[in-house]
Parts: structure tokens; C-alpha cells; sequence
């Protein structure tokens, strides 16, 4: 299986708007971050976990051009903004697009992008919503998805896992009783870590690596940064052992 991090940047991304800090004005191609996305690869299927406003640019970047599904987290716009632009898919594989996630966020998709339901002319996205719930898994083209609710804050979002590997961005909060058991003998676990401030609906990076040590994977990458976080190479040498940073355009062959 091969994991590609297709973004690692929060909300904002990195560089922000406007700003002048050292992270932002980084020469370091690891410090430049589009929203946190990430592809899976596994034998003949491909997937595609959230689909933000940078979703274009990041599929001409890693050449991709084919693509069985989209998995969402969901639905605030850095993971669902990109949406439209699944058409290039629709025109070269002639089918629709199924996107599966949480009820709440298919109805958030529904609302957001109401002209690709309700219109009838040449071009519209074409789309297929796939309801999922947590713990209950699902396939795609015979790539079995284990879906994991976890806490963005107050909101129940997903995490997914794919074999020995789990994806846990933006979670604040999560119920080692009730997912501890999908979250067992990992070889790698990806998980966000904002920065280095408490706040209300993120993990913090000491708080991502306490529940990292709960968990117990081989390896863990850390995703979804925001610019308060620093430098890449000054925090990486600041982790665990076996605890690693991630960066647009890494890759992982599992």
C-alpha cells in the first residue's frame, strides 16, 4: 500500500495570507503546506481522503489520474471545497464519483453545492453519496475501509483505517473504549497536531503524541499543522522516537 501526503497544512494552509513570520516566508519546500489530504493506493484502488480547496492542484502535482473514491472526514470547507473539480474524473473514467462520509456531511454537500443536485446541463459533477457510519466497514472495489468516529472539538468526525494503516485528522477528543479496538497493532498512524497552543477543537502536538503513545503504532506521522507549529526541521528534532513530522509530497510505501 502506498500512502501520499497530498496536503498537511490546516485551514489556512502555509504560507497564510498576509503574513511575515519565519515559517511563512520559508524557503524549506516542507514548510509550504496545502490543506491535509492524503491518497491511498493499494493494488488496483485508489482513494482520496477529503477533497479541499486545493484538491486540483494537488492531483496535477502527484499525476493523479484515476481515482474510485473520495472519504470524508468532514464537511468543513478545507475538506470538501474542491468538490467541483471531481469532473476531470467524471470525463475521464465516464462514471460517477462515489463519496462516502457521515450523513450530516453528505447533507452538508447537498447544501454547499445544491447547483450539482438540482441542475440539468452539460458538465455538472456527477456525483453518488455513500453514507457510512462509524465502526461499520465498507468497501471500495474490495478495499475494505474501517471508519473511526473521533471528536473535532464538540463535532463527531471520522477517521478511517486501511489495513495497518489509520488517518485521524482534526480531532480533539477521541473514546479509547469505543475505538481503541480499530485502532490495535498499527504500523503507521497519521494524526493531526496543530501547533503547540491549547486549543478548543484541536489537538495540540503533546497531546497528539500522548494519545500516539496510547495507540502504540510502529511509526507516527503527524499532519495538519498550522504555522504556529515552526519550522519543520526544528520540531523534527524535537519528537519521539519513531514519531515523525510529515511534509506535501511524502510518501509511504506500507
Amino acid at each position: 500500500m502506498e500512502i501520499s501526503f497530498l496536503g498537511t497544512g490546516t485551514s489556512q494552509g502555509i504560507p497564510v495570507i498576509g503574513c511575515h513570520c519565519n515559517v511563512c516566508t520559508s524557503e524549506d519546500s516542507k514548510d509550504k503546506r496545502l490543506r491535509a489530504s492524503i491518497l491511498i493506493k493499494k493494488d488496483e484502488t485508489t482513494v482520496v481522503v477529503d477533497i479541499g480547496p486545493d484538491f486540483r492542484q494537488q492531483m496535477l502535482r502527484e499525476q493523479v489520474e484515476y481515482l474510485d473514491a473520495v472519504l470524508l472526514t468532514h464537511e468543513h470547507s478545507d475538506h470538501i471545497a474542491g468538490l467541483d473539480d471531481v469532473r476531470a474524473f467524471n470525463f475521464l473514467q465516464r462514471k460517477s464519483m462515489p463519496v462516502f462520509g457521515l450523513a450530516r456531511s453528505l447533507n452538508g454537500i447537498k447544501e454547499r453545492f445544491n447547483y450539482i443536485f438540482q441542475g440539468n446541463y452539460p458538465g455538472l459533477p456527477q456525483i453518488e453519496l455513500c453514507p457510512v457510519s462509524a465502526s461499520a466497514p465498507f468497501l471500495v472495489k474490495g478495499l475494505e475501509i474501517t471508519p473511526i468516529q473521533i471528536l473535532h472539538g464538540t463535532l463527531p468526525i471520522l477517521g478511517f483505517r486501511v489495513g495497518k494503516v489509520a488517518y485521524l485528522t482534526d480531532f480533539k477528543y477521541f473514546h479509547p473504549d469505543q475505538c481503541m479496538d480499530d485502532l490495535k497493532n498499527l504500523d503507521v498512524l497519521i494524526i493531526s497536531a496543530l501547533h503547540h497552543r491549547t486549543h478548543h477543537s484541536h489537538s495540540t502536538l503533546d497531546e497528539s503524541i500522548e494519545v500516539a503513545r496510547q495507540i502504540g503504532a510502529k511509526k507516527t506521522f503527524f499532519t495538519h499543522f498550522s504555522h504556529y507549529m515552526g519550522l519543520h526541521d526544528n520540531q523534527q528534532d524535537k519528537l519521539p522516537a519513531n514519531m515523525f513530522f510529515a511534509y506535501d509530497g511524502l510518501i509511504l510505501n506500507i
